[in-house]
């Protein structure tokens, strides 16, 4: 992770929080602090050989979420993004790139990769990002949701489905602090995907 801190801005309205912000960042002329996210390098314990081959599509995400801008949600029915900080690259194509990296960390497949890799796959990690924010509500929080699947590629049916969670107590809201519980929420979701998965591949 880089990058230090600011703040953050949301109104009511979800569309004019978001414009709000936009505004605000043309006007600045200083360049917003970039932020990475870390593929965890420890996993539990896995019995038994490595097994298949598995490609990770791209995750799926709603437009606000399919940017490099990190999101804030003030309040249930509010969505903001921080005027101080920003992911390095589209969050989506991000998530991908360190999953993947996740999974070679773990080393119980015999490969994982990208769509167009020259793979021959067994399986396909499909995933839609249902969370991935700094909520704001009694206290600052890291939160990351994703459900994952598993498809067989010659059968093409769904073998495995299910939901990752966890939350992650921030600092503050500044963007040092907000990106380090993201980034911490992440990593655990991330080790419990990868421990799932690698036991159906």
């Amino acid at each position: 992770m880089k990058g230090a801190g600011g703040g953050m801005r949301f109104g009511r309205p979800t569309a004019v929080m978001v414009l709000a912000v936009g505004l605000s960042a043309c006007a600045s002329t200083a360049p917003i602090p970039t932020y990475d996210l870390t593929a965890p390098q420890q996993f539990p314990p896995l019995r038994g050989a490595m097994r298949g081959q598995l490609v990770v599509q791209e995750p799926t995400a709603l437009a606000i979420l399919d940017t490099d801008r990190i999101v804030v949600r003030p309040g249930e029915d509010q969505v903001a993004q921080l005027s101080d900080a920003q992911w390095v690259d589209r969050l989506p194509k991000l998530l991908q790139s360190r999953i993947v990296q996740a999974f070679e960390n773990a080393n119980r497949l015999r490969g994982v990769a990208r769509p167009g890799d020259r793979i021959a796959p067994d399986y396909q990690l499909v995933v839609d990002v249902r969370q991935f924010a700094l909520t704001v509500g009694t206290e600052a929080q890291g939160e990351v949701e994703l459900s994952a699947k598993i498809v067989a590629e010659r059968a093409g049916r769904i073998v495995a489905a299910r939901i990752f969670r966890a939350t992650v107590p921030a600092a503050s809201s500044v963007g040092g602090d907000a990106v380090r519980a993201i980034d911490e929420a992440f990593g655990r979701v991330v080790v419990e995907l990868v421990t799932w998965a690698s036991r159906w591949v």
